[in-house]
């Protein structure tokens, strides 16, 4: 069953990011324009995923335990380290020069173009260089 809901939700997520156009790297693009081409609807998007995530954050984390799992499995750092800054940097740096992120890079692949599948390939190469980077621990 765990699976069939997985599956389901990653449908539901995919098709919303089709509607909005946030599978459409152009969009993306067109968002980070500033003095071109600007499409303020990415703004849009997120701001109408702000109420929605907040209500539905509020609604299940009320809840003892997740539907299907025995306990939540959420973050409990508050650290702000250069693993996590850099990496976020890195993300955003790519995000803004394909136009890609994970979940749009995904969905997109249904299209079968070239570009969400190189992006996904350098995104893998890049979780694999991470995972293999030495974690740096304060002296």
């Amino acid at each position: 069953m765990q699976v069939i809901i997985a599956l389901l939700s990653g449908i539901l997520f995919g098709l919303g990011l089709a509607i909005s156009g946030m599978a459409n790297p152009a969009k993306v693009l067109n968002f980070f324009d500033a003095f071109g081409s600007f499409d303020p609807s990415l703004a849009l998007v997120m701001a109408g995923a702000l109420p929605v995530t907040l209500i539905g954050y509020r609604l299940v984390l009320k809840r003892h335990a997740p539907i299907f799992a025995d306990r939540f499995h959420l973050p409990t750092s508050k650290d702000l380290d250069g693993r996590l800054i850099g990496g976020s940097a890195l993300f955003g740096l790519g995000w803004g020069l394909s136009g890609f992120c994970p979940g749009p890079a995904i969905a997109s692949l249904v299209t079968l173009s070239p570009e969400p599948v190189i992006f996904i390939i350098a995104m893998l190469a890049g979780m694999l260089g991470a995972a293999r980077l030495p974690r740096l621990r304060p002296a």
